[in-house]
């Protein structure tokens, strides 16, 4: 039984459909939405259906474009020779932060995950594949996710781009400075000891 009439219901419903957003976020959300001013509740239901009628995937990379080509893949000074492969739009937004990538991305759309029925032919594979027939590509850096499915997604296509002659290379990834050994997962762990350097005294 709902705990609230009519449309405040569907509301904290649709509001718990979100990622992360569980029922008692979700209900203080709609509360907070329910305060609000109506100029400020417009904004917010404007930018929603704004973003859905303008935003599409860039035909070329899959990241969120507002034209055919988003704006990497316009920009020019972007090397060619230099792709990173990553699971989601948001890791694009999170590697281009660091400004220590210059070169061009594609996004696969998620990671290989047999529990949740995604196979290689879900992602965007084949249209990476196409990217890589011209030859301009000189080496793919993956960096997916340091998860079991972002392993899964590196090895599958560690293995597809090794026989075409480009230099593959993976995100190194280990311990988080500040973090205990204890509370780190085996992949972690397992990432860091592989990724592990000399000490230069």
């Amino acid at each position: 039984m709902s705990a609230y009439d009519g449309v405040v219901q569907e509301l904290i419903d649709e509001l718990g459909q979100l990622p992360g957003v569980g029922p008692k976020s979700a209900q203080r959300i709609a509360f907070h939405i329910l305060s609000t001013d109506t100029e400020r509740v417009q904004r917010l239901a404007t930018a929603l259906t704004e973003v859905k009628a303008r935003v599409r995937f860039c035909e070329i990379c899959g990241n969120v474009a507002e034209e055919a080509r988003c704006r990497i893949c316009r920009d020019p000074r972007r090397n060619p020779a230099l792709l990173c492969v990553v699971e989601e739009a948001k890791d694009v937004v999170a590697i281009e932060r660091t400004r220590e990538f210059r070169g061009r991305y594609h996004v696969l759309g998620g990671a290989i995950n047999p529990i949740d029925g995604v196979g290689p032919d879900d992602l965007r594979i084949r249209e990476l594949m196409t990217r890589l027939a011209d030859g301009e590509v000189e080496e793919i850096i993956i960096a997916t996710d340091p998860n079991v499915e972002g392993e899964a997604t590196a090895t599958y296509l560690t293995r597809m781009l090794r026989p075409m002659g480009l230099t593959v290379s993976r995100l190194a990834s280990g311990l988080p400075v500040g973090g205990d050994l204890e509370y780190a997962d085996e992949i972690t762990l397992g990432r860091a000891f592989e990724g592990r350097r000399s000490i230069d005294v």
